[in-house]
């Protein structure tokens, strides 16, 4: 790329603008260089700002304190951004961070269970209680601290020791106190969700146990019925209200066909809820018996009766029975047979909760516009006037049975609809109004929106040349004035356009072939010799038939040289001189 040539058109280009376009240029020129310095020292310093990390932050006052006492003492240079947050030199942030705690520094960051990582030789079981006390308060302690309002929190946990005797039973209770973040408060759901979360932590702890104070003391939660009874209840208006619009809007969609339009219909329903919420429990006997178990028993025995002791005293008894004789034992049979059968009565229980609400009554009231017709003429003819027709008890009552199944009416509850029907001001002034409102509607629908499209097209084209002819035009004049006048004035007196300098050279090639025809020289000749011989023939010749002329030529040389070649003096020309 050739560097030198650019700057040089960029030069010339520069030397053609006008002042104000010399202005402007520079002035955008200058613009931009101060733009780009100050970015460059924007750079620097931010970069240099950022050169100092965050070594700890969240801390108490104590252990900021101890943090600054320690770095002074090694010579470190920090700053405080905000409270309690403390930034020293990237290079330095993580050597700074484990020397400060190695010494045990910051003391309130929160134990959790990690006390239990390390075992300590011959600790009792106090010791161990003790250290899982501080470790459960100071898992939950973070866990609060995770809530997006919550800063910073303490928990202390009150668990008395079990005892044997249940009427001398203590039930656990907790304490929290919450720092909360500027301009930050909890609500009704989230203090319920700390206590809940607390209470689900320890055995036995019921929400009601746990007390949660804020930075100034105040308790937390103490009206917690009272905050649920005004939800509740702004829960049930919002349904009531709701309910009632529905029903509304269903009143109005039925019956603006029919009337004309939404805007001739009014419709009001007030529904009367019961909110009181029953539970039930039923249990249900079946009279048909069930088998739930059966047992069977059978006994059976059969043997003899033993031989009775005793004899006639002799040989004979001692000896024993004697073969061939009868024996004197009794043969015996036993059998016995028992059935238990154990029924059941079968048995349902069943739970049942009451709806959210329930509807007592619904009353609704209905005002629906008259029929509007023009009066006419003593010919017959219809006028512009507009006269009102009220409805008839027929009408009234088919509008009245479709509200009634629109909504739902239940005559047992005791609802009521009533429907009346009057002459709206504003409907008699709409609707003469519509006549001509309704002819150039029509005009506009029939001979208009065919052409939308291209009446769309056609003004952005208007737009375009508008721009162009005020804008885009003058612009460009203006800049083209200021090339036409510098051309113009480095244009030379003696201009010869192109197509002259070809046909002369051409004249030029043809008269030196024909001298040299005459001369009749061929191609081994001295160019230089023949236009000198040329020349000095045509000047004699010039000289011979117009001497005056090649005075005046010879005249005008000497004064171009006397004179720097500024001006041609014009030499007198003699009368009768062609």
């Amino acid at each position: 790329m050739d560097f030198k040539a650019l700057f040089s058109q960029l030069v010339s280009l520069y030397s053609k603008l006008t002042s104000s376009q010399k202005i402007v240029i520079g002035g955008a020129v200058a613009t931009i260089v101060a733009f780009l310095i100050f970015l460059v020292v924007y750079t620097s310093e931010k970069s240099a700002q950022d050169n100092y990390k965050v070594l700890f932050d969240s801390l108490s006052s104590a252990d900021a304190a101890k943090v600054i006492d320690k770095l002074e003492k090694d010579g470190v240079p920090y700053r405080i951004v905000k409270d309690n947050v403390i930034e020293v030199p990237q290079d330095r942030v993580y050597k700074e961070r484990i020397a400060i705690a190695s010494l045990g520094i910051p003391k309130d960051s929160g134990v959790g269970f990690e006390l239990f990582d390390k075992q300590e030789f011959g600790a009792t079981s106090f010791d161990q209680n003790v250290k899982y006390l501080r470790a459960l308060e100071g898992e939950l302690a973070r866990t609060i601290n995770a809530l997006s309002p919550v800063d910073r929190s303490n928990v202390n946990l009150a668990i008395p020791k079990e005892s044997l005797f249940v009427s001398k039973e203590v039930a656990p209770s907790a304490s929290v106190m919450v720092q909360l973040q500027p301009d930050s408060v909890l609500s009704h759901k989230q203090i319920r969700g700390i206590k809940n979360l607390v209470a689900a932590s320890v055995p036995k702890l019921t929400p009601e146990n746990v007390t949660l104070i804020n930075a100034d003391g105040e308790t937390l939660g103490d009206e917690d019925e009272m905050i649920a009874m005004s939800e509740l209840s702004a829960m049930q208006q919002k349904y009531k209200s709701l309910e009632e619009k529905k029903r509304e809007r269903k009143i109005v969609n039925v019956l603006a066909p029919f009337i004309g339009g939404k805007d001739r219909v009014v419709a009001n329903v007030t529904i009367e809820f019961d909110f009181s919420q029953q539970s039930s429990t039923s249990e249900v006997f079946d009279p048909d018996s069930v088998v739930r178990s059966e047992q069977s028993v059978e006994e059976k025995r059969e043997g003899s009766s033993p031989a009775p002791t005793g004899g006639v005293p002799g040989v004979v008894s001692n000896i024993g029975p004697v073969e061939g004789l009868e024996s004197t034992k009794s043969q015996d049979k036993y059998t016995k047979n028992s059935t238990t059968t154990n029924y059941e009565i079968s048995k349902t229980v069943s739970t049942t909760k009451g709806e959210f609400s329930k509807i007592k009554r619904i009353t609704a009231a209905v005002v629906v516009d008259g029929k509007y017709r023009h009066t006419k003429d003593a010919d017959g003819n219809d006028q512009d006037l507009l006269e009102y027709v009220a409805l008839d008890e027929s009408q009234l009552d088919a509008i009245t049975s479709l509200v009634k199944q629109s909504i739902g009416v239940d005559e047992k509850r005791g609802d009521q609809v009533s429907v009346r029907n009057f002459q709206f001001e504003t409907s008699k002034s709409m609707l003469q109004g519509e006549d001509t409102v309704g002819q150039i509607s029509g005009f506009v629908s029939s001979y208009v929106e065919p052409f939308l499209p291209l009446l769309q097209y056609l003004l952005v084209a208007i737009i375009l040349f508008i721009g162009y002819k005020k804008i885009i035009l003058p612009f460009a004049e203006r800049m083209l004035e200021v090339t036409k006048e510098e051309d113009s004035l480095e244009k030379p007196v003696l201009d010869f356009e192109d197509e002259e300098e070809e046909d002369l050279v051409e004249k030029a090639q043809q008269m030196r072939k024909k001298v040299e025809e005459q001369l009749g020289m061929n191609e081994n000749y001295n160019e230089d010799e023949l236009k000198h011989d040329v020349l000095i023939e045509k000047i004699k010749t010039i000289a011979e038939e117009k001497p005056e002329e090649l005075a005046s030529i010879f005249h005008a040389l000497i004064q171009e040289e006397l004179s720097g070649g500024n001006d041609i003096a014009k030499p007198p020309v003699k009368e009768g001189s062609s």
